[in-house]
């Protein structure tokens, strides 16, 4: 079947629709990875966007069980030059196009996706819809400025707390504050023994304290952080209790904004996995797999009682910074994701080790 993504201002491309006929509007935003199309799919950051694929060929390896960062894709839509309905994996279970159907998803193939993310990159991220090519554009343009965006936390956060133990002995417990967590966050989690409570984005902060927990980790998610002022300010007194703090992506962005800084919107974004980030305290370069439309300003940073710690090598943005007499530190890249494939992984062991130090600080304070 044939049909089309429409921009807002009008720009249509033609294309071959696969995966499902459910029409849904969101955000158009690229990905320069050239693999884990399913992890992207996946990502809760991704929620209520229309994803783009730079990358020519996507689906050759099919669809697996374990790789999903969620309970399943969360996309409004996806969009590629070229759809594979054959993959060569042991591990695969089904094809991209399957996987789109059985999750109720429109895809669309055969465009021109360098010309598309062109567009984006000259004039900055916008909404979109993939509709068949029966529906009129002004149809089509009414479907997407009736669609909503909002509550993007709300839709992907967990509704209830839930606990998880490591398969060790745990060493300490976290608590967890779920803006839209990848699994595979919680996967580098576990692995240090801890054992974890993953709370609502919107839990109150006495609950929170009521856990006791030892550190307190704050998720990655999608939209707008500057719409949660309620939870900007359970992420306040979470550091004015000094509990051992590690946030990433959203979670950065929220620290920042608890703390008097400020973030602004990018013109489309970081998506995509490989991007140089420059670790200042190493004096290191890592490769980041990165998922983010928004940014902690630079001039609101060097008002804070924070060290600036990590900077973007592509356009010099604030990828990282620790809080001057607090124990807090976060990124805005993903450091449980693999292109470098392991150059940013110490961050939850630092993570662990400013648990265990405090703990024995305050044994000691007891005693």
């Amino acid at each position: 079947m044939k049909g089309y993504l429409i921009l807002q201002d009008g720009t249509k491309y033609r294309g071959t629709l696969f995966g499902a006929t459910k029409v849904q509007a969101g955000e158009v935003v690229f990905n320069t990875s050239m693999t884990g199309y399913q992890e992207i799919m996946s990502d809760p950051s991704y929620y209520n966007q229309i994803v783009v694929m730079t990358y020519p060929l996507i689906g050759n390896y099919g669809i697996h069980h374990h790789i999903n960062q969620s309970k399943g894709p969360i996309v409004k839509g996806f969009v590629v030059r070229e759809s594979s309905d054959i993959y060569t994996h042991w591990n695969g279970v089904m094809s991209l196009n399957d996987y789109l159907k059985a999750n109720d998803i429109m895809g669309l193939s055969g465009i021109d996706t360098r010309a598309l993310v062109r567009k984006i990159r000259d004039q900055g991220t916008m909404k979109g819809v993939i509709v068949p090519e029966d529906i009129s554009s002004e149809e089509a343009l009414s479907l997407m400025n009736a669609a909503k965006f909002q509550d993007y936390v709300k839709a992907v956060t967990t509704p209830l707390p839930f606990d998880l133990w490591p398969l060790g002995e745990p060493v300490a417990k976290v608590a967890v504050m779920d803006f839209g967590i990848k699994r595979n966050i919680i996967r580098a989690l576990l692995k240090r023994n801890v054992s974890l409570r993953v709370f609502p984005a919107f839990t109150p902060f006495e609950e929170i304290k009521a856990f006791a927990p030892d550190g307190i980790f704050m998720s990655n998610g999608p939209g707008d952080p500057e719409e949660i002022p309620g939870v900007i300010k359970v992420v306040g007194q979470v550091i004015e209790e000094e509990f051992p703090t590690f946030g990433i992506c959203l979670g950065h962005q929220l620290i920042a904004l608890s703390l008097g800084g400020k973030t602004v919107p990018m013109k489309y974004g970081h998506r995509g996995g490989n991007h140089p980030v420059k670790d200042l305290n190493r004096d290191k370069i890592v490769i980041t797999a990165q998922n983010h439309g928004y940014v902690v300003t630079r001039e609101s940073i060097e008002k804070l009682p924070v060290v600036l710690t990590h900077v973007n090598l592509n356009d010099q943005t604030i990828e990282g910074f620790k809080h001057r007499t607090k124990p807090l530190f976060s990124v805005q890249y993903h450091p449980e994701a693999s292109p470098g494939p392991d150059d940013s992984d110490y961050l939850f062991d630092e993570f662990l080790q400013m648990i265990l130090t405090n703990k024995k600080e305050a044994t000691q304070d007891e005693k």
